[in-house]
């Protein structure tokens, strides 16, 4: 008798990730509005009590204003996704909320829609790198014949805090 220490084949998963979010990949009018309304009314909100709690306390506000910030975050969201087109059907309602969305984040949104479009269509690729995308992202070779300031530069700006919370500002 002869024993098989192989694996027995894996079973196919019938459920696969792409399964899981096909009823994602289609603009849903219902998400949309859902989206627009819990966004927009709840930062609407906040301005509101950020206004009113001045009297109160700065503290207060600057409390409040961190959470303004989460829904602002969401509002640039949508604008990002009505500039990839996938917010609505309709082009014109993707322009007419994106558009609303960069006032409030104070994102040109037309600009940005260009610059994003732009940036998937050559991230990845150091020969084409835009003046405007993730700046400072340098070869090895590039990196090597910085002089030490520039690296340390670098090193700060790849940093989580100088990604995530200076390049931001500036950009």
């Amino acid at each position: 008798m002869t024993v098989s220490l192989a694996k027995p084949a894996a079973t196919p998963v019938r459920t696969s990730w792409q399964k899981i979010v096909a009823r994602y990949q289609v603009p849903d009018i219902r998400r949309s509005i859902s989206q627009i309304i819990t966004s927009f009314g709840p930062y609407i909100v906040l301005w509101y009590l950020m206004y009113r709690s001045l009297e109160v306390s700065y503290w207060l506000t600057l409390a409040l204003a961190v959470v303004a910030s989460g829904f602002l975050m969401r509002i640039f969201i949508i604008l990002h996704d009505c500039g990839h087109g996938s917010f609505f059907k309709a082009a014109k309602a993707n322009n007419i909320v994106g558009s609303i969305c960069g006032v409030f984040s104070l994102t040109p949104y037309f600009q940005w829609r260009h610059n994003h479009a732009q940036h998937h269509a050559t991230s990845g690729d150091l020969d084409r790198r835009a003046s405007w995308d993730v700046p400072l992202t340098y070869t090895v070779k590039e990196y090597l014949a910085l002089p030490r300031w520039k690296k340390a530069l670098y090193g700060a700006y790849r940093h989580p805090i100088g990604l995530f919370f200076v390049a931001p500002s500036l950009l």
